[in-house]
C-alpha cells in the first residue's frame, strides 16, 4: 500500500506575502465601507461598493472560462463574465422599486433567468453540429449564476439593512468578517498544528484541526460585531450571533471546498495571479459566495434585538 503524502506546510515568507496582500485588498475595501457609510458625493447605499462586487464576478467568471479553455471545455469568453457581472446590479436598480429584500431578489432570479434565454438564444443563432452546444450553454449559465447570484445577494445584504446610518454596513461586513477571520484561523492553526487531513483528495492543505479553529474563530467575531460591539442593537439575525457564527462560518468553508472542486477537476492550483500571493478573484471570493446566501436568509428572517 502507498503512503498518503502530505504537501509541506507554507514557507514564512509565502504567510508574510499573503498577509501584506490581505492587508492592502482590506484597506482598499474597508475605505470604500467608509465612504458608502457616510454617502459620499451624495451617493446611495452600495454604490461605492457596486464596483468592487463587478469586478469580482467579472474577473471570477474570466477565471472559470479561463480554466476551462485549458481543459478543452470552451465557454462564450464575454458572455459569461458579462452576464456575472451584471447580476450584482440588479438589486440596486431595484432599490427604486422597493426596499424588500426578498422582492429584490425576486428581481435577480427574473434576471438569472433572462441569462438563461439570452444563452440559448446565442446557441440557437450559432449552432452547427457537433459544436459542444450544450455542454458550453450548461457550463457557461453555471458559472454565471454560481459567481453572479451569491454576489447580488452580498450586494442585497447592504440596501435591505433594517440597521440605522452607518451600522446599515452591519449584515454585509458582519458576514465577510465571520469568514475571513474563519479563513485566516483555519491556515494559521492548519499550518502549525493541523495533522489529520479534511479532504486529502479535494484539498490536502485542509485540516480537521484548521476547521475546528476557523469555526471557533467564527464564532468569536460573531459575538464581538453583533453582540459585544452594540452595533446591531435595532436589529439582529434569526438565531443571534452562535447560530450566525455556526451558520456563515460553516457556509464559508463549504464555498471553500467547491472552489478546491472546480479547481482540481480543471486542473489548476490557483484561479488566477491577479491578486499576486492571493491569488485569483475567484481565491478572494470563493468562501463568502455561499456564505452570503445564508447569511442573507438569517438577516431577512431575523428581528428587533432583544
Amino acid at each position: 500500500m502507498t503512503a498518503t503524502t502530505y504537501p509541506p506546510l507554507p514557507h514564512p515568507g509565502s504567510f508574510l506575502r499573503r498577509t501584506v496582500v490581505a492587508a492592502v485588498v482590506a484597506g482598499g475595501f474597508a475605505a470604500l465601507c467608509w465612504a458608502d457609510a457616510t454617502g459620499m458625493l451624495t451617493a446611495r447605499p452600495a454604490w461605492w461598493l457596486a464596483p468592487v462586487a463587478v469586478v469580482i464576478a467579472w474577473g471570477g467568471a474570466t477565471e472559470v472560462v479561463r480554466m476551462a479553455a485549458a481543459r478543452g471545455l470552451r465557454m462564450r469568453p464575454l458572455a459569461v463574465p458579462a452576464a456575472a457581472a451584471i447580476l450584482p446590479l440588479v438589486p440596486i436598480l431595484a432599490a427604486g422599486v422597493g426596499n424588500d429584500p426578498v422582492a429584490s431578489m425576486g428581481w435577480v432570479a427574473l434576471a438569472v433567468a433572462a441569462v438563461l434565454v439570452v444563452f440559448f438564444l446565442v446557441e440557437i443563432a450559432t449552432y452547427a453540429r457537433d459544436t459542444g452546444a450544450v455542454a458550453r450553454l450548461a457550463a457557461g449559465f453555471s458559472t454565471a449564476a454560481a459567481v453572479g447570484l451569491p454576489l447580488a445577494f452580498m450586494v442585497d445584504l447592504r440596501l435591505a439593512s433594517k440597521l440605522p446610518g452607518p451600522a446599515g454596513l452591519v449584515p454585509l461586513v458582519s458576514m465577510l468578517a465571520v469568514v475571513k477571520v474563519g479563513d485566516i484561523a483555519a491556515y494559521v492553526i492548519g499550518s502549525l498544528l493541523g495533522q489529520h487531513r479534511m479532504a486529502p483528495a479535494l484539498s490536502p492543505g485542509k485540516t480537521w484541526e484548521g476547521a475546528a479553529a476557523s469555526l471557533a474563530a467564527s464564532l468569536v467575531i460573531a459575538w464581538g460585531i453583533l453582540a459585544a460591539s452594540g452595533w446591531a442593537t435595532a436589529w439582529q439575525p434569526w438565531g443571534g450571533w452562535p447560530v450566525y457564527g455556526l451558520a456563515v462560518g460553516m457556509a464559508g468553508m463549504l464555498g471553500d471546498l467547491s472552489e478546491s472542486l472546480v479547481k482540481r477537476e480543471l486542473a489548476a492550483k490557483d484561479s488566477g495571479r491577479s491578486l499576486g500571493a492571493l491569488g485569483g478573484f475567484l481565491d478572494l471570493a470563493d468562501a463568502t459566495l455561499l456564505a452570503a446566501p445564508v447569511a442573507w436568509v438569517l438577516w431577512v428572517l431575523g428581528g428587533p434585538a432583544a
